[in-house]
């Protein structure tokens, strides 16, 4: 079975091709080349530049044997080879006589009775008479090819080489081989347990497994299981590691490819590379073919008079969906995509007969995330005290590369710290670092701009503890810089929310404008800090009106542009299905939603400017504050003992 690409786990070619040493067939061609050499060099001796010489010359010749270097007999025509010092007197050094069928008895019987011819090699094929040369005339034989030898030698190795590389991995000959890497069922070591989070999706492709082991229990009823499995879910969920896994519980071959390995500069290099793909994997049932990111070849056709590199992606697409089609319901063939575009995908390769089922791989929520960061932490050395489920609300959206990129981080800021375990404070900041960037405490910032962000972020931190319940707690707020941001308010989620309901949108517009609104006060003017909380806050409420419905005015109508793909795959950028008029009704209430949450912030805020104080002095002296630290600087109860509100003081009232 000719490779279909190089595995990462196994650098050798894949059982049922057979091998050969380098050395082995080095040596093999070296004997090839040495024997066309030594042909050649005879062909010469015999036919090449040889004179035409008369019988009279020959008997000359031959009543001389002093005058003669080789001679040989060949059927009716005699070869022969003069010393160089008789060259002037024959006008050549070789030559050949042709006699008839009669007389050829004749001249062998006479070289033959010359004792000074007795070691001249010849050969009669006729009579089979052959006499090998002396020691002295096969030295010069070997002398005369040595030259033959170091010319075609060269030659011979590098076009050797040259072909080798041609016809392997991205050579000019392989352009239309496939490219999949191929796992050996030997290799495939994952299996569901090193897969978390995504417990829905393992048992709909259990069913899979149980058909690649045991497909006559499928067969007995005359079902037909699930020629391909589409999974589809943000980048980083796992899809790739779900595709391995199955192939490791069902201990069989496992082939990887991306959809964009297909696609060459070549039109129908892709075709030939799908049917080569198919071609082997059939070879190789049962097994798995995993086409990674496959909305790069999947995409819809239709074609707006669009041509070359779309065509051809085009002809790819054609060439998977006949390949799908050509399966028989008894090959142990499983198609598995991947794709975090599902909405661009060609309508022919989701129907049934190809991708039957869709599985849809979601980010992880509360349980899932710390069952994965457990997963992850087996390998590290992890504190006792390391407290994973305060971890996994502090990580809300998530995925299971960055959670497993958190750990990582962890343990290197763990280890450069020269710790014996990875802490929860390590735990912490890497959880900061991936979401936010790396902390710039290197960053030279003077007292005054230190000041500014004091203020901006207790303005931020004060609102979400005074508008608890309807807003997230508080974890801690910094005025580190940290990413792109100069300080940052943080949050620690209860729990997951799939749905958000207005007055919880309102109350994260207030806390949005915090920021703004204590510079305002405290400052006098305003910076061009609070611009990424105005778009966040923008947003919020254009959604509310436009998608949500949550606007009393214009009432609980979709007003967003369409959401759907033109069908030459484009979006429908700028249409709308409202008139001018509602257009402007919508910018109004937008604005009156930003607007009253700014004023209902600002009166709550200058209730509590005492604390706005407190909050920026702290944070200037110790840049970062927890929850329970921010409660007490400004005298807040503890969540659960009598409220979140200072002592004695509604603040929303």
């Amino acid at each position: 079975m000719r490779d279909p690409g190089q595995d990462d786990n196994d650098p050798k070619e894949p059982e049922g091709r057979p091998t050969m040493p380098r050395l082995r067939s080095f040596l093999g061609w070296l004997i090839v080349g040495l024997l066309a050499i030594f042909l050649v060099y005879e062909l010469s001796l015999w036919f090449g530049g040889s004179k035409e010489f008369s019988r009279a010359q020959l008997q000359e010749i031959l009543a001389q044997p002093a005058s003669l270097k080789n001679i040989w007999v060949h059927g009716q025509v005699i070869n022969g080879e003069l010393k160089a010092e008789y060259q002037n007197r024959y006008g050549t050094t070789r030559f050949k006589v042709t006699l008839n069928e009669g007389e050829v008895p004749k001249y062998i019987a006479r070289i033959e009775e010359n004792e000074d011819l007795r070691k001249v090699f010849f050969d009669n094929r006729k009579d089979n008479r052959s006499y090998i040369p002396d020691d002295s005339l096969a030295w010069q034989m070997l002398l005369s090819t040595l030259p033959w030898m170091l010319l075609l030698l060269p030659i011979w190795y590098f076009v050797s080489r040259q072909m080798r590389a041609a016809s392997g991995p991205g050579g000019v000959l392989s352009f239309g081989r496939s490219r999949a890497r191929l796992a050996k069922k030997e290799r495939v070591k994952v299996t569901f347990d090193d897969v978390a989070g995504i417990e829905e999706a393992k048992e709909e492709v259990r069913e899979i497994v149980e058909f690649l082991k045991n497909p006559q229990r499928f067969q007995r009823l005359g079902g037909r299981i699930p020629r391909g499995v589409m999974l589809v879910g943000p980048p980083g969920t796992g899809k790739t590691l779900l595709a391995k896994a199955i192939a490791g519980e069902a201990d069989v071959p496992f082939f990887s490819i991306s959809g964009s390995d297909f696609v060459e500069m070549f039109v129908g290099v892709g075709a030939s590379r799908v049917r080569d793909l198919f071609r082997i994997a059939k070879e190789s049932s049962p097994c798995i073919i995993f086409l990674d990111e496959i909305d790069a070849v999947g995409r819809r056709r239709g074609g707006m008079g669009y041509s070359g590199g779309h065509d051809e992606r085009e002809q790819t697409l054609n060439a998977i969906l006949v390949e799908m089609d050509g399966f028989d319901t008894n090959e142990q063939v499983i198609i598995i995509g991947s794709t975090n575009r599902p909405d661009v995908l060609d309508p022919a390769l989701r129907r049934p007969g190809r991708f039957d089922r869709e599985i849809q791989v979601h980010l992880p929520d509360l349980h899932e995330r710390e069952e994965i960061l457990k997963v992850h932490a087996k390998n590290v050395k992890m504190d006792p005290a390391a407290n994973f489920s305060l971890l996994a609300r502090g990580t809300p959206g998530f995925s299971g590369a960055d959670l497993a990129a958190l750990i990582n981080e962890a343990a290197i800021q763990a280890t450069l710290l020269e710790k014996q375990s990875v802490e929860q404070a390590d735990l912490e900041e890497a959880r900061d670092k991936v979401r936010w960037g790396r902390a710039k405490r290197s960053r030279a910032m003077d007292e005054e701009e230190r000041r500014n962000i004091a203020f901006h972020e207790a303005g931020h931190a004060l609102l979400s503890l005074l508008l608890v319940p309807d807003v997230e707690p508080l974890h801690k707020v910094s005025i580190i810089p940290r990413g792109m941001a100069l300080g940052a308010t943080m949050f620690l989620p209860e729990k997951d929310r799939y749905t958000t309901y207005r007055r919880q949108l309102i109350g994260q517009i207030k806390v949005d404008f915090g920021g703004r609104i204590s510079e305002e006060m405290f400052l006098g003017d305003i910076s061009s800090g609070a611009a990424e909380d105005i778009r966040h806050a923008t947003f919020i409420a254009r959604r509310m009106v436009c998608d949500w419905g949550m606007s009393e005015r214009l009432g609980p109508i979709r007003y967003a542009p369409p959401e759907e793909a033109a069908p030459w795959g484009g979006d429908l950028l700028g249409a709308k299905e409202h008139s001018d008029a509602t257009a402007h009704d919508i910018d109004e209430e937008i604005q009156a939603i930003i607007n009253r949450c700014f004023d209902e912030a600002k009166t709550l805020l200058e209730k509590n400017r005492d604390k706005i104080q407190a909050l920026a002095d702290a944070l200037l002296k110790h840049e970062v504050l927890s929850a329970d630290e921010v409660r007490q600087v400004i005298g807040a109860p503890a969540p659960g003992a009598g409220g979140n509100a200072p002592a004695g003081n509604d603040p929303r009232n």
